[in-house]
């Protein structure tokens, strides 16, 4: 539990951070644009300005309680700005009605321009990702912008149109090997230079974002612009990542981005959360093809808060988005996905044996992928943060390497699902998959594929490069489930009159490996991310199969079941822990049995209502960093009468001095004297002559009682701490007091609840294990001397002309780092900059991030 002084100064002072900063920058071009501030400036137009401010505001939390009531303020001065000129003219005019009008569509207009946006992004990088997919394995003849399934339109085994980079199988393995590390340097660098928000998956921060967590650039420009550009770069390197994740990523920057161009989602959080979350639903949506479970993942692992209306636009977004990609019908099938498949065949009860093994396959691939991946990410947040470009390289190179020999590896992820999917029907042949005679060696091509897939999703999952899970999981699962499928397939042919087969007719197919395929996707993607309905819905949408529901049921029950042996919550909860941000998980049941007063901060930094001075809350904001501050009535009682925020407080200071001629001995009120004629921001100006001047000067008293919440949120010491933590999920409050009778006893904020959260689980579990530590240690020795070995040998081969840098610098390094690098997991021992409240301090990480 943090400690706060409850002296009104400290020692060390700090340099203003950039949102104090901004404020001053901002009031001058307020006064810059109106050239006067006029008299009587309204509370709505106070809180525009104060909101416009606050938008700088880094690594904090929204107050949604708050952002709703200035929302009610907006459309109650609009109502009586609407009032003022229906009595003064009779009528509202058409330009009224116009804006009222336009200001009640604005979130269908929105929604429809986000929507076709993201349909249209999504359909020019499904064709650019596939010319770069096949370009490292030939070219088209006849025109070179086509790959080979435009090249060879028609013709499922190949064309000469389509011509290999080369006739010897060494030569198309070196020009492979190069296409793909050529890929991953250039995906890396490029968000590594511009944007390194665009790296990884973008899922976890988008869950807090929608939950109310401020990343500054995260959402912004730069970032969806070199998402899109890096994302088939990425894929197409042949790294084990997906597109799905990143998919979400950029339809949630489109949204942001557009939505910015929009007064009514500008400065109001509350509306923009509705926008974002209906943009992960159509993300999910044209990855997919699947605009329903698109909805449903928005719904069930992203929103926070997803009531009916928020629904509705998602729904619509998602429709919106999946019609403009099936317009443009990149594939030129009619399909929106690559791998979508249709089922013509029925399944038989004594199958459920092996769905079910199929099932538990999913939920043990998802643990130990999230344990080691985990561990992967530690080691590379420790060791190779600097080496950011050459680690993406390398690994695309190492996957190049192992990825080639094999067909299954070789293709692209989306490409190898389609063919494990299909049936074996019609004399249609896949590369040998349907050939009995070749069954065996099948078996073990899937069972090295897995593996090696397996490995390569832990390694590859979180370099910085736009990286997704989703489709590398359900290759993986897809693998499997073929090779489960053609056993089982084996099984039957071996022994055909078994009365375990009794239900197979005669002369009919009675398996079909490809729905185990099918289903073992499913599993898969269900064991890493922790989801059921939506993942049903999905792969429903895939095959437009009915009859497979009920067995995609079965096979994401046992998943979730086995999952939730290892642990809660899928690969974007645990990254979440992982980066330390600070989100409370509505899934989540606690039972601590503690009251309040137990995790809140009872020594708080308050301010009296009377007694300070300019001068004095100046120093405090200087030299303290929390967010805001509890007002009481005197020193002594301590009676709560408000709260103020840390940006209410200094907007309210900086307008002052720049209003009037005020002291900075002026005393400052947060209630209202009756007896002393006091100044307020806004209101009329103060004395303009010299003499005027000398003598108000150090008799002035300034109120800032307007800029104070004066209902504040309160709980009694004695409120368990589950119903606290229910408040902060259900209602969104930066911040609760603790009051008992009316007088001050404490507050309490996410944060301090989340401290509380990993203390209790510290303590029934232990999580950190030293001899992992020791291990990594070792692993970075022998990665540093393998590169010393390297440098030595090509310093010797080239005779000195070549020579590669050392161990201690930072090869391919640049000055745009990734901010998240700078988070760590949140443990119970360790002090961690956003739970201690220290995201106010002035890093430099917000000038990275570019909006």
């Amino acid at each position: 539990m943090t400690s706060r002084s409850s002296a009104t100064t400290a020692q060390n002072p700090r340099r203003p951070s950039l949102p104090e900063r901004a404020i001053s920058r901002r009031l001058s071009q307020l006064s810059t644009r109106t050239g006067e501030t006029p008299a009587g400036t309204t509370e709505h137009d106070l809180t525009e300005e104060i909101e416009e401010i606050r938008r700088y505001e880094d690594f904090t939390t929204i107050d949604w309680v708050q952002d709703a009531a200035r929302e009610q303020l907006r459309r109650r001065a609009r109502r009586q700005q609407n009032a003022g000129e229906f009595e003064s003219k009779g009528r509202l005019g058409w330009r009224r009605r116009f804006e009222d009008i336009y200001d009640a569509g604005q979130a269908w207009i929105v929604v429809t321009l986000v929507g076709a946006t993201i349909g249209l992004n999504a359909g020019f990088l499904n064709i650019i990702t596939e010319w770069l997919s096949d370009i490292k394995l030939g070219y088209c003849t006849t025109a070179f912008y086509l790959n080979e399934n435009f090249c060879c339109w028609g013709d499922e085994k190949g064309c000469p149109e389509w011509h290999r980079w080369s006739s010897f199988w060494i030569l198309n393995y070196l020009f492979y090997f190069s296409f793909s590390t050529v890929f991953a340097l250039a995906a890396a660098s490029l968000v590594k230079a511009f944007a390194p928000y665009a790296a990884g998956s973008g899922i976890s921060e988008i869950k807090c974002i929608i939950a109310g967590f401020v990343m500054k650039g995260f959402l912004g420009f730069w970032t969806l612009l070199i998402k899109s550009i890096c994302l088939p770069l990425a894929i197409a390197s042949g790294l084990s990542v997906g597109k799905e994740g990143p998919s979400v990523h950029y339809a949630v920057c489109t949204g942001n981005v557009i939505s910015r161009f929009f007064g009514k989602y500008k400065r109001n959080a509350a509306k923009t959360r509705e926008i974002l979350s209906a943009c992960a639903a159509a993300g999910v949506a044209v990855a997919f093809g699947s605009p329903i479970g698109g909805v449903l993942f928005s719904l069930e692992e992203m929103s926070s808060s997803f009531p009916l209306k928020t629904m509705w636009r998602s729904y619509f977004c998602a429709l919106v988005a999946t019609a403009v990609l099936a317009a443009m019908n990149p594939f030129w099938t009619g399909q929106l996905v690559m791998f979508e498949v249709r089922y013509d065949r029925s399944w038989h009860f004594f199958e459920i044996i092996f769905f079910i093994f199929i099932g538990i396959f999913g939920g043990l691939y998802g643990a130990f992928v999230m344990k080691w991946n985990l561990r992967a990410q530690a080691f590379r947040k420790k060791y190779l943060t600097k080496y950011a470009i050459l680690e993406a390289t390398l690994l695309a190179a190492a996957t190049a390497i192992l990825c080639f020999p094999n067909k299954f590896l070789r293709i692209d992820m989306t490409e190898s699902m389609e063919i494990l999917f299909l049936e074996c029907e019609a004399g249609r042949d896949y590369d040998g998959l349907c050939e009995v005679n070749n069954r065996w060696r099948l078996i073990l091509s899937l069972a090295f594929a897995t593996i090696m897939r397996t490995f390569l999703v832990i390694i590859s999952y979180g370099c910085k490069v736009p990286a997704g899970i989703f489709v590398p999981s359900m290759a993986i699962g897809a693998s499997f489930g073929r090779m489960v499928g053609i056993l089982v397939q084996a099984l039957h042919e071996a022994f055909p009159h078994a009365k375990f087969f009794a239900a197979c007719q005669p002369d009919v197919a009675c398996i079909t490996p490809g729905t185990y395929a099918f289903l073992g996707a499913a599993a898969a993607l269900s064991g890493i991310m922790h989801i059921t309905v939506s993942v049903v819905v999905i792969m429903f949408e895939l095959t437009g199969a009915l009859t497979y529901i009920l067995p995609t049921m079965i096979v994401v029950g046992v998943t979730k079941a086995v999952s939730d042996r290892f642990g809660k919550g899928g690969i974007a909860d645990r990254m979440i822990w992982f980066n330390g941000f600070p989100f409370l998980d509505n899934k989540e049941e606690h039972t601590f049995g503690v009251p309040v007063s137990q995790v809140m901060t009872s020594e708080v930094t308050w301010l009296p209502s009377s007694g300070l001075t300019l001068k004095t809350l100046e120093q405090l904001l200087s030299q303290t960093k929390y967010q805001g501050f509890p007002v009481v009535d005197d020193r002594s009682s301590r009676i709560l009468l408000g709260y103020i925020g840390r940006t209410e407080l200094r907007y309210a200071i900086d307008r002052t001095k720049k209003e009037g001629f005020v002291s900075s001995n002026a005393k400052c009120f947060f209630g209202q004297p009756p007896s002393i004629s006091l100044q307020t921001p806004s209101t009329a100006a103060p004395p303009v002559t010299f003499d005027a001047i000398e003598n108000a000067s150090g008799q002035q008293s300034v109120d800032f009682s307007r800029f104070i919440d004066p209902t504040p949120l309160t709980v009694h010491p004695r409120i368990p701490l589950e119903t606290v933590m229910e408040l902060f999920k259900k209602l969104g409050p930066r911040i609760i007091l603790v009051e008992y009778r009316g007088r001050l006893s404490g507050l309490v904020t996410v944060k301090d609840c989340l401290k509380y959260q990993f203390k209790v689980e510290a303590q029934e579990t232990s999580t950190h294990d030293p001899v992992v530590d020791i291990r990594q240690e070792k692993l970075w020795d022998l990665i540093n001397r393998a590169a010393d070995w390297v440098a030595d040998k090509v310093l010797s081969v080239s005779g000195g002309r070549i020579k590669l840098t050392g161990r201690s610098s930072s090869f391919m390094d640049s000055r745009m780092d990734d901010p998240r690098d700078q988070l760590s997991p949140i443990l119970a021992s360790s002090r961690h900059d956003i739970l201690e409240g220290t995201e106010e301090i002035d890093s430099g990480v917000e000038l990275q991030a570019r909006r």
